[in-house]
């Protein structure tokens, strides 16, 4: 039985600040906007056998329904009640994917949008996803419920009411961020209600939160309310297990809230992650893979074992949130694929992977004016099944990135090499770059524009070893290229500038 196999039967591991993932599993994936069924049976038939440690969902509570434009994705984060309630399904379907998904050990991290609630400017009605009824008008929310008092009306000081100035933490905490009705997280009646909704979802069996707009929100606020989270249900984790929290804070620098204020909390979405190595995989501004060599706290990142890391997510990919054309995403599918090749193998952080739906882009004065389009839906808004084509991708304009050759065998990758130091690192001084972890796992990157013809150490035991990312190991054989190590750990490396794929990763389980 293989190093990965015997970890995986070991169950839960502890470490710090904890994603609470099974031992051996290292990742995570953002299945944005899928249904709670659909979710349930990628767990069984794709995620768990191929050692991925857990999903992060879109907001399951109540959310408006928005009309104008139709449908779109950005609806999730409008809340009207903390019922589960949503186009990805209702409470049953939740506890339904919960429960499949923590039997086959891939465990549920809620995206919890707690600093707000709907936009100031929707009116009154009953236009939500399960028939609530609210006041916008009158700050009324009586599914909650939630009235004038529990809101940061007068605590805001801009005449708008809206954050002016982002230099100005006050302004960024206790006003609107684009006109969503802020909440007055100190009142103690709004901590009960969100440690009330929080705490079903932790009985029901999820393992940790993804919160929102933390930096909308105070740390002293959030620690009040973390602080009162029951621990996780035993009938998946360890007596007194805490549930894992990461945070949603943009500090790209110049702002007047840093990140390190929410270090003591939870982990952290480290911004800078994709915005900077987007950079150094585009070649931009002179940027290089060599200069990697050091990354991670080397580049004024947060510690290692604060960080959450991603190459793109469900904001930045459309232009929002943080990096801006930096970003690599699914369109730029060569590079994408080197990006997130690079950030599984590297041992800094803990990782997800980003799973997505397509949508037509359309570019005016260099903004996509289509970056509203939410999920691939039927006629009457209800979202479309994720299908899954002979090859294993997807279909229904899913794109399922996840499910990639190259992705999904560097999740197993970074499975295997869990633990090991960065070791035996190579560069050209360009864009050739090359490392190991420890003796079980080697990496090689030709970002350059010419071909690669090298001879590395690369720290593994001698065999033959088939490439995981041309193809992997099948039944004793290799699908794609296979690369000999010699008796002294060193091997050739031959790669093609003009290579679909122009790097190669090899790791103990796949040698012959």
């Amino acid at each position: 039985m293989t190093l990965l196999l015997l970890l995986l039967l070991l169950g839960i591991c502890t470490c710090q600040f904890n994603p609470n993932v099974a031992c051996g599993r290292t990742s995570i994936v953002h299945l944005f906007e899928w249904r709670w069924d659909d979710i349930a049976e990628e767990c069984e038939r794709y995620l768990g056998p191929n050692g991925f440690g857990g999903v992060q969902i879109s907001p399951p509570n109540e959310n408006l329904i928005v009309t104008n434009p139709s449908r779109p994705w950005w609806e999730r984060y409008q809340p009207i009640s903390y019922k589960i309630c949503t186009r990805s399904g209702d409470e049953e379907q939740f506890r339904d994917m919960v429960t499949r998904c923590n039997n086959v050990g891939v465990y549920i991290y809620v995206d919890a949008v707690i600093n707000h609630m709907c936009g100031a400017g929707v009116g009154k009605g009953n236009s939500s996803t399960c028939g609530s009824p609210y006041n916008a008008d009158e700050r009324s929310f009586p599914s909650v419920p939630y009235s004038l008092h529990d809101f940061n009306e007068k605590k805001c000081k801009t005449g708008s009411g809206n954050i002016e100035n982002y230099g100005d933490a006050d302004q960024v905490r206790d006003c609107r961020l684009v006109s969503l009705l802020d909440l007055a997280l100190e009142n103690e009646s709004v901590r009960a209600s969100i440690i009330d909704y929080l705490n079903m979802l932790i009985d029901i069996g999820v393992a940790g939160f993804r919160l929102d707009a933390a930096k909308h929100m105070w740390p002293g606020d959030i620690q009040a309310i973390i602080s009162r989270l029951n621990n996780l249900n035993t009938q998946w984790f360890p007596n007194g297990t805490r549930p894992f929290v990461f945070q949603e804070v943009i500090d790209l620098g110049g702002e007047g809230i840093s990140v390190k204020e929410y270090l003591s909390i939870g982990r952290v979405t480290e911004f800078k992650y994709g915005a900077k190595l987007g950079k150094v995989i585009r070649k931009w501004e002179g940027e290089k893979m060599a200069y990697l060599k050091n990354w991670g706290e080397g580049w004024s990142f947060i510690p290692t074992d604060r960080a959450v890391v991603f190459i793109d997510n469900h904001d930045n990919q459309r232009g929002h949130g943080a990096g801006g054309a930096s970003i690599l995403t699914f369109s730029d599918a060569r590079l994408y694929k080197m990006a997130v090749g690079f950030m599984l193998a590297h041992p800094y952080g803990f990782t997800r992977v980003m799973s997505s739906f397509s949508w037509p882009r359309n570019y005016v004065n260099g903004k996509d004016i289509n970056d509203w389009i939410g999920p691939p839906s039927y006629n009457n808004g209800s979202i479309k099944i994720v299908t899954i084509n002979e090859d294993t991708t997807c279909g229904n304009g899913w794109v399922c990135e996840h499910r990639w050759r190259q992705i999904k065998n560097m999740v197993i990758f970074r499975n295997v090499a869990n633990g090991q130091a960065l070791t035996n690192w190579w560069d050209n001084g360009e864009n050739q770059v090359a490392f190991g972890r420890g003796n079980i796992g080697f990496i090689v990157f030709n970002n350059d524009n010419w071909t690669m013809d090298v001879t590395l150490n690369t720290g593994l035991p001698a065999g033959t070893y088939c490439d995981v990312i041309s193809g992997e190991k099948k039944d004793a054989q290799c699908t794609g290229r296979q690369i000999t190590v010699s008796s002294n750990g060193k091997a050739n490396f031959k790669i093609s500038n003009s290579a679909e794929d122009p790097f190669v990763a090899i790791h103990i389980n796949a040698k012959l």
